[in-house]
């Protein structure tokens, strides 16, 4: 597998980098991609709100935006797929080019604006596929709005109402800087009612067995904005929250061409301050809510440092652009090691261990 994408690379990376995230769908729709042996360990084995994870590491939500791949993302090695951002209505997303790669830093811009084919397409296609014979694994799906409409908890309930009957869990996404206003629902009273009404639709969607709701939270929050969050998680019940998605600011060593464009940056330049950020809701919630590490995750060293900053489940996506596909796989096997090594005998002895005495 390695040998095949080392091989594939040079042809990738002479491609558009839409136009490349693309062919690799249709890759692995096509089965052209090969599948590494799948690494198991009980070691890494995650029971989280009744779902059980193979392996903590996921593919994070931008990859597999309308349901197309998750089967065979789950094959690649992955222990559960997010799917999206799905918004109600479909929308073409931001004019192109959207989505930009800086090599030298292992990192990319994108600026998507939630391209999606709509709930009803997705929707539709995921149900189809939870009622056939599937590649097991956790499938999640994340929600955002659409850029013209005004209440965005409208946009949110209409979500859940779509794939509340069949999803694993539910992700309310307001932390992408690329939607107009998204980041401003963070604010405390903002939250408040978006989340309060989404539990709302999630309950009345299905009253029994209703899928957990996540959190999405953007790496550029105050001080202040981290604490009314925790508050607000705390206080409603979230189930769990993602820290964090891509990041408006621009470190002074970027060193790619293209390091000017407008848009969130995620890969390497971002694992620094999502980790802080991660951090720190651990220890705002006091460990008290279950945590998603992403963003910048592209081996098993820093895979170790998300759980022990307080993440029981990672994801990834930038880092497989530059490594392949079997990245999850590879990091799976690495971190066991790292973990027996330390003297664990299950990761979630390791979850927060930077805030444990």
């Amino acid at each position: 597998m390695v040998n095949f994408y080392c091989f594939a690379w040079p042809f990738i990376r002479m491609m558009d980098p839409e136009a490349a995230h693309g062919f690799a769908l249709k890759g692995l729709k096509m089965g052209l991609v090969p599948k590494p042996q799948i690494f198991n360990d009980p070691v890494l084995e995650t029971e989280l709100w009744g779902l059980k994870f193979r392996t903590p590491i996921g593919m994070a939500a931008g990859f597999d935006k309308n349901g197309d791949v998750p089967d065979q993302l789950l094959q690649q090695g992955f222990g559960y797929v997010e799917v999206g951002s799905i918004t109600p209505r479909p929308q073409p997303g931001n004019p192109q080019p959207r989505m930009f790669r800086l090599i030298p830093d292992q990192g990319v811009i994108n600026r998507m604006g939630f391209n999606s084919l709509g709930a009803q397409t997705v929707a539709a296609r995921l149900e189809r596929r939870s009622k056939s014979q599937r590649y097991p694994g956790v499938v999640g799906i994340n929600l955002g709005k659409n850029k013209e409409t005004e209440d965005a908890a409208a946009d949110y309930v209409l979500g859940v109402k779509a794939f509340g009957g069949f999803a694993d869990y539910i992700v309310v996404n307001v932390s992408s800087p690329n939607t107009p206003g998204l980041r401003a629902l963070q604010g405390k009273a903002e939250l408040q009612d978006l989340l309060g009404r989404t539990q709302e639709a999630l309950r009345e969607t299905k009253p029994e067995g209703a899928p957990p709701l996540l959190l999405k939270i953007a790496p550029d929050l105050t001080d202040d904005d981290k604490k009314d969050i925790a508050e607000v998680v705390l206080e409603l019940g979230i189930d769990g929250l993602i820290a964090t998605n891509t990041t408006i600011e621009r470190p002074d060593f970027l060193k790619g061409s293209d390091r000017a464009e407008t848009g969130g940056l995620s890969g390497q330049p971002v694992f620094a301050p999502s980790t802080k950020v991660l951090g720190e809701m651990y220890q705002l919630t006091g460990g008290k809510v279950p945590l998603i590490g992403v963003g910048g995750i592209s081996n098993a060293k820093q895979a170790y440092a998300k759980i022990k900053a307080g993440a029981s489940l990672l994801q990834l996506y930038s880092a497989m652009i530059y490594k392949g596909p079997q990245l999850a796989n590879d990091i799976a096997r690495d971190l066991a090691a790292l973990l027996k090594r330390d003297g664990y005998s299950h990761i979630s002895e390791a979850v927060g261990a930077d805030f444990k005495e």
